[in-house]
């Protein structure tokens, strides 16, 4: 019986927690949503800016798709 209960509340506990994860969002709270820091991706602009960085850093191009390389060699 305890196992039947234990069940129970587990089964509840858990669409309890899948039920809260349904919101809706007005559009007025869209933006907040929206920012740049919500994002996963870094903006396109700033990871151009982060290669072009780090190929000074390295002392060499390439090996993102572009071609040429460090040493001069095409």
């Amino acid at each position: 019986m305890v196992t039947r209960l234990a069940r129970c509340i587990a089964l509840c506990a858990l669409l309890a927690a899948t039920a809260a994860g349904c919101v809706r969002v007005h559009p007025w709270e869209s933006e907040t949503l929206a920012a740049r820091s919500m994002r996963t991706d870094p903006d396109p602009a700033e990871r151009k800016l982060d290669g072009h960085v780090e190929e000074y850093r390295e002392g060499s191009i390439g090996g993102s798709g572009a071609g040429g390389g460090g040493c001069g060699c095409n």
